[in-house]
């Protein structure tokens, strides 16, 4: 359990990534020896747990090991199309040129997501504002107007009496909902990473609403055809850039897909009949670019054709994401605030019409 968390805390993300290979390429280019890249590297490391790596890849580095076999013993920390990557550059004699060209797809995969990301704070941002005001009129603000229908007698009506049960509940209560609500969170994050049907019952799902799931499908895509196709173009055998391809996806539904497009390869199987099985995860035009691209022998750069076509996808959707979604926002908003809002003023109407002068 240890050493798991060990290596949890120790994984690279792709910005971090980026910044290692980066860094790495320039030393190599600048003719500075591997070993002592490698060490000033392991110098200017301030996490605990990714010095000790690093400074294990020092060690093998200098026992003769090639960086690639090193770093493969750490497949959580650096990702296994990094390795394979660095594997083809210290093979053919170009790592300084490998570590560039991964340190630039990896940036614009991290690029990428952070678009997605993006997208997805001003509508959660909108709901947590929503829910949140809500919460503190109903347990701060309302309860003390209860008082003065309490003591005038007034027949309160459904919605008030909805919203003083609520305030109760949340008054005695509160604390355990957000203690509650954090730990569902943590838990569905957790088991989302971890429980590969959950996964995939989540991701079904997220692919079939009607707004996030073409930004999904593209977002997917296109980090399927820039793995595929950076790994074909580095000349890594069809077989073994598929394979690796599903093993760097983290969505199981296209992680399984590609496995089955691997071991349909295996069988002399063309990648474009495999994909034209599926029109749902792989759109039409994806099929019939791979098939130009097979019998042309220039498959690599199709894909990363492909990838450049669906990030400018994903780009057009994020920019009219909140334009898209702002009318259910509203309506969110409307019907919070407006139930809030009747719960409140309608006894206080009716205690209006019950003074006469």
């Amino acid at each position: 359990m240890n050493k798991f968390f060990q290596n949890y805390l120790a994984r690279l993300s792709l910005k971090d990534q980026v910044a290692f290979s980066r860094r790495l390429a320039f030393l190599i280019k600048a003719d500075v020896p591997i070993l002592e890249s490698l060490r000033m590297m392991h110098k200017q490391t301030k996490t605990r747990a990714r010095a000790k790596i690093l400074n294990q890849v020092v060690v093998d580095v200098a026992n003769g090991q090639m960086l690639s076999a090193s770093l493969a013993k750490y497949n959580n920390t650096f990702g296994e199309f990094a390795i394979n990557i660095i594997k083809v550059g210290e093979e053919g004699g170009i790592l300084d040129q490998n570590l560039e060209y991964l340190a630039d797809e990896l940036k614009k995969r991290h690029d990428l997501r952070k678009k997605v990301m993006g997208a997805m704070v001003y509508p959660i941002f909108i709901t947590v504002a929503t829910i949140g005001i809500t919460g503190i009129i109903t347990t701060y603000v309302f309860p003390k107007i209860m008082p003065i229908f309490q003591s005038l007698g007034a027949n309160l009506p459904l919605t008030t009496r909805l919203l003083i049960g609520l305030s109760d509940f949340l008054l005695h209560y509160g604390w355990l909902v957000i203690i509650g609500a954090a730990a569902l969170a943590i838990l569905f994050i957790f088991t989302y990473k971890t429980v590969k049907p959950f996964n995939y019952a989540v991701s079904r799902f997220l692919f079939a609403i009607p707004i996030f799931g073409p930004l999904a499908l593209s977002y997917q895509m296109a980090n399927f055809t820039r793995t595929f196709g950076l790994l074909l173009n580095c000349n890594l055998g069809i077989v073994n850039a598929a394979t690796i391809t599903a093993n760097a996806t983290g969505n199981q539904i296209y992680k399984r897909e590609i496995y089955k497009l691997a071991d349909e390869i295996s069988k002399g199987r063309k990648i474009s009949q495999h994909l034209e099985t599926n029109p749902r995860m792989f759109p039409e035009m994806v099929p019939q670019m791979v098939s130009i691209g097979e019998t042309t022998g220039s498959l690599g750069d199709t894909l990363m054709y492909l990838s450049d076509y669906f990030e400018s996808e994903v780009n057009d959707i994020t920019k009219n994401l909140s334009s898209s979604i702002e009318p259910v926002l509203l309506l969110f908003m409307g019907v919070i605030v407006g139930f809030v809002a009747v719960a409140v003023i309608t006894p206080i109407y009716e205690l209006t019409q019950n003074i006469h002068p």
